[in-house]
């Protein structure tokens, strides 16, 4: 069996998801944000650039080294933990690209407005 990378991982997913609300282009004026959950440790991971700014879509280069398994040379991961899953963020809960899709249909079918169009809070 080949040995698949984080980076095709991820865009298989991409082309598994898109057009449900489960990619980072289709969600991210709802507020939701590119993750990974590490279902073993617990822990959420925002996604972000190898420098450790925030990434507006999924990107392994900035995942920390206890959840990746194998690098190359030059430090791009090619491996992460079997636990590690590629979701997004939203109002601090993780959500799979599944339960992502679903809460953005449920947003639009309620009309929820996107946030670049909600009205700013009154003081």
């Amino acid at each position: 069996m080949k040995a698949t990378t984080i980076e095709q991982r991820l865009a298989h997913e991409n082309r598994r998801h898109a057009g449900t609300g489960g990619v980072s282009a289709e969600n991210r004026d709802y507020g939701f944000r590119p993750a990974f959950f590490d279902y073993a440790s617990q822990k959420l991971y925002l996604s972000r650039f190898a420098d450790g700014r925030l990434a507006p879509l999924h990107l392994a280069e900035g995942l920390p080294d206890e959840v990746v398994v194998d690098r190359a040379p030059n430090g791009r991961a090619l491996a992460t933990r079997a636990s590690l899953v590629a979701g997004f963020e939203r109002n601090g809960m993780f959500y799979t690209r599944k339960a992502a899709a679903r809460a953005l249909a449920a947003l639009r079918s309620r009309r929820w407005p996107k946030r670049t169009e909600r009205e700013a809070p009154r003081a």
